[in-house]
């Protein structure tokens, strides 16, 4: 137990940044928001499009429910 407990803290300390590091992107972000170089990001209701899908949830539903249904009635039409 102890030997998996020191594989996964090594593992974590290769992940996490250090105290100088978080410091140092901090003032960078600072330094950037007051010489007003941050960017732009575009408001809620346009991200939120932007991730949907074209076709909506019940007419991709409908049109794998009509191909699929096909396909089941053609092989029975073949095999029965």
């Amino acid at each position: 137990m102890g030997r998996v407990d020191r594989r996964i803290s090594e593992e974590l300390v290769n992940i996490m940044p250090t105290g100088k590091d978080i410091r140092a992107k901090n003032e960078r972000n600072a330094k950037a928001a007051r010489e007003g170089k941050t960017k732009p990001r575009k408001p809620y209701q346009e991200r939120v499009l932007a991730k949907r899908s074209p076709v909506g949830t019940i007419a991709l539903s409908l049109i794998c429910f009509v191909v699929i249904g096909g396909v089941v009635f053609e092989l029975a039409r073949l095999f029965l």
